[in-house]
């Protein structure tokens, strides 16, 4: 992993570094006092990309949806946002913004004193390290809080993790940089963000858990779709490879992870079909393809389906 220090004065550089490591992006200068400069420390790592950055100008900025959970955190200044319908949230030294990886994103106001340490962590792995640690499988997206108290407890705790392992980033030969212990701190960030955010898994990770907390078969079931959610599996099927009947299955879903695995299979269809609208193209592909691709053999149903999880018709989506 190497570490980027990045510092310009141009403004549409500075956008096209942030889209560049983090999100495409609009900028609208708020003001621009001459000699301002942004300076942008970052780290991407795969599935975890650190940032330590500082703008150096008020700015507004609008991402549409990120596709990926983001936590914001100001070192000095504050930053005023909203995402989706919510109203608007600011972020200060004692509380961070927590940034859905749904919902179009706006920073209100990005003062250029505020020097913010960002954490962009893949949908995936987030959701996917989530089940690990609940023994069971996790239907996202994990609804966090949007705002994260840093001023105690286990707020505190995660924020003085974060900064070890920003510094740590940025120091060549640094602990980050060991391909070991480097994956442990990043994990450690997850698992921390976990802990100390305010999410309906939050109480369930507190709780001790049986040994069995969801039967093998339950667990190797939603494995193996959420590796290819596009594939047409049949009840029998998954039944089968797992080595149970299909209304153990049944009934092992439906008390483990609270669905019929059928709905668990349709949700996953939604969230990679969701991934695949915001990034295509509009020119060279379509609703029913990409609806074809996720296991939808009925577009009509996928747009319905769609409308109800995600607030607006897959058509929009693509478009944007």
């Amino acid at each position: 992993m190497q570490f980027l220090n990045e510092v310009t004065e141009d403004l549409d550089e500075a956008r096209s570094i942030i889209a560049r490591h983090f999100y495409t992006n609009f900028v609208d200068a708020v003001s621009t006092p001459p000699g301002w400069r942004a300076r942008f420390g970052i780290a991407p790592a795969g599935p975890v990309t650190l940032g330590d950055l500082n703008f150096g100008t008020d700015v507004r900025m609008r991402f549409g949806e990120l596709g990926a959970y983001h936590v914001d955190v100001p070192m000095t200044g504050a930053m005023s946002w909203h995402q989706g319908n919510s109203r608007s949230q600011e972020a200060t030294t004692s509380t961070a913004a927590v940034f859905q990886p749904v919902g179009d994103t706006t920073l209100e106001r990005w003062s250029g004193g505020c020097r913010l340490l960002a954490v962009k962590i893949e949908r995936h792995v987030l959701e996917n390290h989530l089940a690990v640690l609940l023994d069971a499988p996790v239907s996202g997206p994990v609804r966090f809080a949007p705002a994260l108290d840093l001023s105690a407890g286990a707020g505190a705790g995660w924020l003085n993790l974060l900064r070890l392992v920003v510094t740590e980033s940025g120091r060549s030969g640094g602990l980050l940089h060991h391909p070991v212990l480097g994956a442990r701190l990043r994990e450690s960030l997850i698992t921390g963000l976990l802990l100390a955010g305010d999410h309906p898994y939050r109480d369930a990770l507190d709780r001790p858990r049986p040994t069995l907390a969801a039967p093998r078969a339950v667990r190797r079931a939603a494995e193996i779709m959420r590796a290819d959610p596009g594939r047409p599996f049949t009840i029998t099927e998954l039944a089968r490879t797992v080595g149970v009947s299909p209304r153990a299955l049944q009934q092992g879903f439906q008390r483990h992870v609270g669905m019929p695995p059928m709905r668990y299979l349709r949700e996953l269809r939604l969230g990679l079909a969701h991934e695949q609208l915001t990034g295509a193209d509009p020119a060279l592909t379509s609703v029913a393809e990409i609806a074809y691709r996720a296991g939808f053999a009925h577009p009509s149903r996928f747009a319905t389906a769609y409308r109800n999880r995600y607030g607006r018709p897959p058509g929009e989506t693509l478009r944007r």
